[in-house]
């Protein structure tokens, strides 16, 4: 979209951060200086807000703090007051505290805090408190919300659609923070600046949750559907505005969260003692079955909507007629990365296109020329949530025991090597290898596999080009995961900055040139989202039925089977705690590298996923010796061998191996135990507590 791309050229980019807001300041600020900015600007209020032009740069200038899920600055958003936190390649994405990916970055924050249990309340977190510009956002958003009737030039509706995306900033800006901290302060006007002390005490979930609904529900009327492009004033260069599908979505989603075990419950997530706890600022102090049928409510409304609007939201399908996995792949990559996607409810960007400037890190760091410090290595937990190519279960330890592995044991110890781990090979005349994929077309898009394609071609979704040599000494893997000597002994090494160290690679959001000169978006809702809160809402009232029917939707499109009929043993239509556990491995697979899967552990208090131990992959290249007893390789294909016309590599041996590097402080402890539970939840700044101002800090922090 070009609306981020305008705050780098607008001329009001560089003042709107200054706007005077009053002439006098107070020592005490809330966050980013609370909602009164300090002095030292030049341009007013009566400026901005006296020119029709100025007040829409106004606002695209808020649009530029929303959440963007990709790391795309360098070293110097450490300590630049004016830059995200959690934009720092530096900093980690939740995705990296989750049990689907492992950072082997020695100099980020999941690695040095979080694995190694040293973040404090003198620490930033991920998603920072102060440091992420929330509060900015904030107070730029109720300014203009308490100005903007009074400027000349626009007519009522505009007014109304300028007011109404505030307030989804707002709200959106508040669920950044309400999804990992809880409860927060209501900040719901400007102030004056000249008070001499804030009281603006930490709300209570409900209060919270109350608070960003009905902003949102104020906001809906007033906005499009969508910025369809059917007219002249709703054409691409306004995509990325928020719309009525996008606030709904969002609510949904608000709604979805608060109605989880985290803050819908019996009992706290702690211990029970904490303020926090007592007060209902992490969690409502009741479990409510009606908080479900209210988030099922919003997701229905949002469906209704929808078909009321021409379904435009949908999902990106590929031609039934040609049902390959590269086709399957194409369509889920074109679903949520494409500029034209009806998939995409609500999107951020940054001003950056690919390709033209070197402060787009992601690209660089995953696949690019490195360093990999954005290099999160997918874990065998994670690949294991990807079914078959039909749609029936991946289980490790049964499929290496029926040989669909490794190929079924034989009487001496060995295997046949006819296994289909990733891809069922034929070798044809001449050494040409003959494959098809053997798992969920969405694997190949979440993780980068041995035997994968290097290239999915954007226009025609074939795969060509050489393959990614992930086996130890491989041509891409070499020794990232894992060394040799020359007799053969490995030993494991993930090694720190590199791009394979856990067997896999990232791939998610690192395209090829098919991108090239485009804006990266980062997706914030989806509609594949969408069917699947619906799905779990669903499931969450007993109606487990119509659960199941959405599911099966977002699988069709990758051409899996019904998730019902491919899971027999689970009673899936009867047994509600086997569909709930379904739904959150989908999300998984679906929603990759989006932060679900962290919410998803926190809110349904999974510190089982936060304590199992992980692991990573060691593929083995395989050929025959002078004896014709097949034995490993440790040399890559591509060159020599590739070059004198060796036969493709086709057969492999694989073992999963414990990561370690950094073995995480939480592996292998109780998952019931106090110093587990409090990770639940960020702790906030020691320094906005010791303000006084009403902040209280989260359990165990």
């Amino acid at each position: 979209m070009r609306l981020y791309h305008k705050i780098a050229s607008g001329a009001m980019a560089l003042a709107l951060g200054c706007v005077a807001m009053t002439s006098c300041t107070d020592e005490i600020k809330f966050g980013n200086a609370f909602i009164e900015k300090a002095p030292g600007g030049t341009v007013t209020i009566d400026t901005v807000f006296n020119s029709a032009e100025y007040t829409k740069q106004f606002l695209t200038a808020i649009y530029s703090l929303q959440y963007y899920g990709l790391p795309y600055r360098n070293e110097d958003s450490h300590n630049n007051a004016n830059v995200p936190h959690s934009q720092c390649d530096w900093n980690s994405k939740l995705d990296a505290l989750t049990d689907c990916y492992h950072q082997h970055f020695s100099g980020s924050a999941a690695y040095n805090q979080y694995y190694v249990g040293s973040l404090t309340s003198a620490s930033q977190p991920l998603i920072s408190y102060t440091g992420d510009l929330v509060w900015k956002a904030v107070r730029e958003a109720w300014t203009l919300i308490e100005n903007v009737d009074n400027v000349s030039g626009l007519s009522d509706a505009e007014k109304a659609s300028m007011a109404a995306q505030a307030k989804c900033l707002i709200a959106s800006r508040y669920f950044d923070l309400f999804s990992v901290y809880g409860g927060l302060p209501i900040i719901d006007h400007t102030f004056t600046g000249t008070e001499s002390s804030f009281e603006v005490p930490r709300a209570s979930i409900e209060k919270t949750v109350n608070f960003m609904v009905k902003l949102l529900d104020e906001a809906i009327p007033n906005l499009r559907w969508a910025w369809d492009g059917n007219s002249s004033d709703t054409d691409a260069t306004n995509t990325g505005r928020w719309t009525a599908a996008g606030a709904m979505a969002l609510k949904a989603k608000i709604l979805l969260i608060a109605a989880s075990p985290l803050y819908n419950a019996d009992r706290p997530y702690y211990d029970g003692t904490s303020q926090a706890e007592t007060d209902s600022l992490v969690w409502y102090g009741d479990f409510q079955q009606s908080r479900w049928e209210r988030a099922l409510q919003a997701c229905q409304a949002f469906m209704d909507a929808n078909a009321a609007n021409g379904n435009y939201y949908q999902l990106w399908t590929t031609d039934a007629s040609n049902p390959t996995c590269d086709n399957y792949r194409q369509a889920y990559r074109k679903g949520y990365i494409a500029q034209e996607s009806h998939e995409v409810i609500h999107a951020t960007r940054v001003a950056t296109i690919f390709g033209t400037q070197s402060t787009y890190r992601w690209w660089n760091f995953v696949g690019g020329s490195g360093p990999f410090r954005a290099s999160y290595g997918p874990t065998q937990e994670y690949v294991d949530m990807f079914p078959w190519s039909d749609g029936t279960p991946f289980d490790w330890d049964k499929d290496m025991e029926a040989g669909l592995i490794n190929g079924k044991k034989q009487s001496d110890g060995s295997y046949n090597f006819e296994g289909k781990l990733f891809y069922e090979n034929k070798v044809l005349r001449g050494g040409i290898v003959q494959k098809k994929a053997s798992r969920d077309p969405r694997l190949y898009e979440n993780a980068i596999v041995n035997g994968m394609n290097v290239t999915l071609d954007w226009t025609t979704g074939t795969s060509t080009g050489n393959v990614y040599e992930l086996w130890v000494g491989g041509a891409h893997e070499g020794t990232d995961a894992a060394q040799y000597d020359a007799d053969g002994n490995v030993t494991i090494t993930e090694k720190d900055v590199t791009r394979f160290p856990s067997g896999y690679g990232t791939i998610k959001y690192w395209l090829g040139e098919e991108y090239h000169r485009q804006y990266m978006h980062w997706v914030y809702l989806s509609y594949d989202e969408m069917l699947l809160m619906y799905a779990e809402a669903l499931a969450q009232c007993g109606r487990l039925s119509d659960a199941i029917t959405q599911i099966d939707k977002v699988r069709a499109r990758v051409g899996l089977g019904g998730i019902a009929s491919c899971n027999p043993k689970l009673d899936l239509r009867n047994n509600k705690a086997n569909l709930i556990e379904e739904i959150l491995r989908e999300r998984a697979c679906e929603l990759g590298m989006s932060n679900n899967r962290y919410y998803d552990m926190i809110r349904y208090k999974r510190t089982d996923w936060m304590t199992k131990q992980l692991h990573g992959l060691l593929t083995f290249r395989l050929m025959k010796n002078s004896s014709g007893k097949l034995v490993r390789v440790f040399r890559a294909y591509i060159g020599d061998d590739k070059t004198a016309g060796v036969a493709q590599p086709s057969q492999f041996e694989f073992e999963r191996f414990e990561l370690q590097n950094i073995r995480r402080i939480l592996w292998g402890l109780d998952s019931n135990d106090l110093e587990v539970r409090k990770w639940l939840l960020f702790p906030f700044p020691l320094t906005e507590i010791n303000k006084g101002y009403g902040l209280v800090q989260n359990p165990g922090w």
